[in-house]
Parts: structure tokens; sequence; C-alpha cells
């Protein structure tokens, strides 16, 4: 039996001739293999790693466009005490000083975004993260906190208490 060998000195007709790999130029089987091995192992890898990616990077939340929102009834909350309510997608903070005197603040601490809550002993706003503390027109008295609470303006709409956003 006579073999046809090329100028290259390859074998057309021999059982260990190398295979036409997918890119038109000739590689054996184990240099084939490794392509398609590396090739899904970085694939594997990347599925892996794109949703890790995607977790540490969350998209932008937008916030909601809220500009008044109702907190409740007016029995709901009795002289010096006060209570959080959802103001948007952020937590605000309603206080009932006297009979007829409502305050409201945003209940996000300017030091660290916690969330704030009066006290009835001390009458003044607290942080727990830091022990900061402000006032009843939302000023620093002390602790870390670099600036004043958001002031909101409360109306009192027959038996509703609504907070509302101050125009400036």
């Amino acid at each position: 039996m006579q073999t046809n060998h090329s100028e290259a000195g390859h074998c057309e007709n021999c059982p260990n001739a190398e295979a036409t790999g997918p890119f038109g130029e000739t590689q054996d089987r184990r240099t084939w293999l490794a392509w398609l091995l590396g090739t899904g192992a970085l694939a594997s890898f990347a599925s892996f790693l794109y949703p890790v990616i995607k977790f540490l990077n969350p998209p932008p939340v937008s916030e909601a466009a809220v500009n008044e929102v109702v907190a409740g009834k007016v029995q709901d909350l009795k002289p010096n005490a006060g209570k959080i309510v959802k103001f948007g997608n952020k937590p605000a903070l309603l206080v009932r000083v006297s009979d007829s005197e409502w305050k409201a603040f945003s209940a996000v601490c300017t030091h660290l975004n916690c969330t704030v809550q009066y006290q009835e002993t001390s009458r003044q706003i607290w942080c727990a993260c830091h022990n900061g503390t402000y006032d009843m027109s939302g000023r620093v008295v002390s602790g870390p906190p670099p600036k004043p609470l958001e002031e909101f303006a409360v109306l009192v709409r027959g038996e509703e208490v609504v907070i509302s956003r101050r125009t400036s």
C-alpha cells in the first residue's frame, strides 16, 4: 500500500493525520480540546463574576417624587411624642410638641445616615449611632452630626396630619 505524502511530509490518508480546525488551519486534537476547555472555563468564570460585579455596583435608584404625605390622624399621637413615618423612600420624624404644635424633620442623621428618634424625656431628637442630638428646630446640640436636619412643614387638615416639603 502506497501512502501519499504532501510536500510538508504529512500523510494525507493516515489515521493519525491532523484534523482541520474551525478556523481553517490544521490543529491536532489536543490543541482543539485545550482551546475548547479554556473557552468553557473562561465562560464559566465570567458567568460567576458577572453577578458579583452587578451586586457590588447596583443601579441608581431615583428618589420617589413625593412632596406631601399623610402622616396619620391627630388622635394617634399624644403631646410630647414622636413617630417615624415614610416620606418617599426615606423616613421622616413627626413630633407633636404640644396640643397644637407639630414639628417634622427628615429622620436621616446628617452624620452617617442613621435613623433618628424623638426622646420624650429630654425633648430632643437623638441619633443612636454616635449619640448625636438635635433640638426641636433641627439644629445640632451635641455629637458628630455636621449640619441640621431638614425640616418639613406640618399641616393639620381636619383629623389628618400632613407633612410636606418646605418651599425655598
